[in-house]
Order: structure tokens, then C-alpha cells, then sequence
């Protein structure tokens, strides 16, 4: 199991959902261990971005990007599935300053 650490742009997605939809992604990210990551699981995708390699899972409208440094979860970026900023992450585009630093733009 990973000790789990959000990003300032994940918990500021996450404050503005509901309460159930911020316990129901938390619980998805929670469940990942190092056993289920490791094994091809097909929910749990890679991206390879400027030399970091990002693991990804989805949970219905969202996607979370996140690391793993030795036994902690750094969750990176949690984005709508139909956002910019999702596109541009995945595409590898250079995201710009303001993008990355401010969560009102993710969307």
C-alpha cells in the first residue's frame, strides 16, 4: 500500500466536487498498490513526459496522473477527461506557466 500525497492543483479538483465523488476518487487512488500497478492491470496506463514516467487511472469523468517515489503515491494532476489541459498532458505539449499552476484553467 502507498501513503498517498496530493498536488495543489488535485485538492483544489477535489474540493470542488461533491463530497461522495471526492471519497469515490480518493478510494480508486487508495486501492492502487504495488502489486495491482506491476501487473499490466488494464485500468492503470503509462505516459512517458519529459523523462518522468506518469502512471494513469481513470474514474469516470476524470483522470489522475500520478507518480510513485520508492512506497508514496504523488498524485500530479487530477483533469477532466474532456479538458484542455487532459490533451495537452497527454500529447505531451509544453504546458505553459498559468496552466500548470492554476487549477481554474484545467477545465
Amino acid at each position: 500500500m502507498y501513503q498517498v500525497n496530493f498536488s495543489n492543483q488535485s485538492m483544489a479538483v477535489l474540493n470542488k466536487l461533491p463530497k461522495l465523488a471526492q471519497l469515490d476518487l480518493v478510494e480508486t487512488i487508495s486501492r492502487i498498490t504495488p502489486e495491482r500497478l506491476h501487473s499490466g492491470h488494464p485500468e492503470i496506463g503509462t505516459i512517458t513526459r519529459e523523462g518522468k514516467t506518469f502512471y494513469r487511472i481513470r474514474k469516470e469523468d476524470f483522470r489522475v496522473y500520478f507518480e510513485i517515489h520508492d512506497d508514496i503515491l504523488f498524485c500530479n494532476y487530477i483533469l477532466h477527461k474532456h479538458s484542455r489541459a487532459d490533451f495537452i498532458f497527454r500529447m505531451k505539449l509544453p504546458f505553459d506557466d498559468e496552466l500548470e499552476n492554476d487549477p481554474e484553467n484545467l477545465f
